[in-house]
């Protein structure tokens, strides 16, 4: 063991003072800076029982942990968008149901804070919160995002996309040949 003040190994039994306001294990020679003596609280058992409590798990974690995360419901997470401006809907429908940020988060398991975060959309819920949020408030967040056109075939839609250099050089000579057409002889 190592005294706190001066980190020498401390020989013998260690001296626990006040220095300063501060509980400290010293070696004899600190021990004099120090003025009161003090003896390590033991817990009682009231004091023991609430931290035994955290440790364990309910069923219901167990079961969560051994499928590798959040049950997933039968539509798949994936192929959703959250609808734009989310954050506004969340926050109309819980003022409509008259619930304040911390009554929704308790209704759907969340803290205060992850409402109030979501509805300044500072964060973007994941699919399980959005399906818990549009449980709880009646609304619609989740939605397929939209396919491409496909009436095209897709050379059509990729020409329309693209600009050539040909396209550019005739537009450039046909800038020049309008200046030159009405008079102004700067080309640029």
């Amino acid at each position: 063991m190592q005294c706190e003040v001066c980190g020498r190994e401390i020989i013998g039994k260690p001296h626990r003072v006040i220095i300063e306001g501060a509980k400290m294990v010293t070696c004899g020679e600190c021990a004099r800076l120090g003025s009161d003596y003090w003896i390590p609280e033991k817990k009682t058992l009231q004091e023991i029982k609430p931290s035994l409590r955290k440790t364990v798990k309910s069923v219901a974690d167990i079961r969560r942990e051994s499928h590798g995360g959040s049950f997933s419901r039968s539509i798949p997470s994936e192929g959703f968008e959250i609808t734009e401006g989310f954050g506004l809907i969340v926050k109309k429908a819980r003022e409509k149901l008259g619930l304040t940020p911390e009554d929704l988060g308790k209704k759907i398991g969340e803290k205060e804070s992850v409402i109030k975060k979501i509805e300044s959309e500072k964060m973007v819920p994941d699919f399980r919160l959005a399906t818990k949020l549009e449980r709880a408030l009646r609304i619609k967040l989740l939605t397929k995002p939209s396919e491409p056109e496909l009436d095209k075939p897709v050379s059509v839609i990729e020409r329309e996309k693209t600009v050539t250099l040909g396209e550019i050089v005739n537009l450039r000579s046909g800038k020049r040949r309008r200046l030159k057409d009405e008079g102004d002889n700067s080309i640029s």
